[in-house]
């Protein structure tokens, strides 16, 4: 598999209309299939007592433990049984309009390509590794599964409101950079944090960053960073929570209301939020 840039402005040569293309599992080679085994071997031994319940038993149940690049066709067959969602290959990142109509629909795109051997702490974009361990174990979870769907299917009406951006954040800060209390703890289930071997550590161990009780308005809110550790991790006491949160909200009004309001800088703590720790932001203040 190539390793150019993969953020693309128009379907390539062999793509359908909606992105997809073929996976060619075959076409994959044993040093990429290594790669994939070298990431998930170092992220196995550290999510434990670190990950979700659900992220966990997702990893389980469909499978992702039996080595290489999993092919997601058989990928797919498990995820369906479960909750209905699919995997489909596209060649990088897609545009806003093709992303939402795909998880409305219960298909979760996935990057057809891997890093390369030098590039395991950090890539830009997201490869296979990222977008199929990193998230698809949570849509195995039947609740998390339909918060997926309900947020592809409010993508469209954000994009109609001029409230793109503040979507975004949702997604960012509970997909990408969740966080969840479980017995008391705090887990991690963001695909950002689980697919990251630093990130793992830093979003639960570190004295740096804030982490917030999750809040829609305020979420949405909020500014956020995407080339390093986050200033910010916001908690949800619930999947459940997160799920009302999403499809019992008038978004319209919410939108209105928040368009009129400045944004929240990142790292910043304003009246009312639930602070579960108050960072130091000293790793962030570090890197200025």
């Amino acid at each position: 598999m190539s390793n150019e840039t993969h953020v693309l402005d128009r379907p390539p040569e062999g793509a359908a209309a909606d992105w997809t293309i073929p996976q060619n599992w075959d076409a994959f080679t044993a040093e990429e299939h290594g790669v994939w085994d070298t990431l998930f071997e170092r992220q196995i031994k550290l999510l434990p007592g670190r990950a979700s319940k659900a992220y966990l038993h997702g990893l389980e149940l469909l499978k992702l433990s039996d080595g290489g690049i999993p092919n997601f066709e058989e990928l797919s067959e498990r995820l369906m049984k479960l909750t209905g969602w699919q995997v489909v290959a596209v060649p990088g990142l897609v545009p806003d309009d093709v992303f939402f109509d795909h998880m409305a629909n219960r298909r979760f795109v996935a990057g057809n390509f891997i890093r390369r051997p030098d590039q395991l702490d950090y890539l830009q974009e997201p490869d296979v590794f990222h977008d199929v361990f990193g998230h698809v174990p949570m849509l195995a979870d039947p609740v998390f599964a339909d918060y997926m769907e309900a947020y592809g299917r409010g993508g469209g009406r954000a994009m109609e409101l001029g409230a793109l951006k503040q979507l975004s954040r949702l997604y960012w800060y509970t997909v990408e950079f969740g966080l969840i209390e479980e017995a008391g703890d705090l887990r991690i289930y963001g695909s950002g944090i689980v697919s990251s071997s630093a990130e793992s550590r830093f979003a639960l161990e570190s004295d740096s960053p804030n982490r917030i009780g999750f809040d829609l308005k305020r979420v949405m809110r909020t500014e956020y960073r995407i080339d390093d550790f986050q200033q910010n991790y916001f908690v949800i006491p619930s999947f459940e929570t997160l799920l009302r949160a999403t499809v019992e909200t008038d978004f319209a009004p919410l939108y209105a209301e928040i368009l009129a309001q400045p944004d929240i800088p990142i790292a910043e703590i304003v009246a009312g939020d639930r602070v579960i720790t108050q960072g130091t932001q000293e790793y962030a203040n570090s890197k200025a």
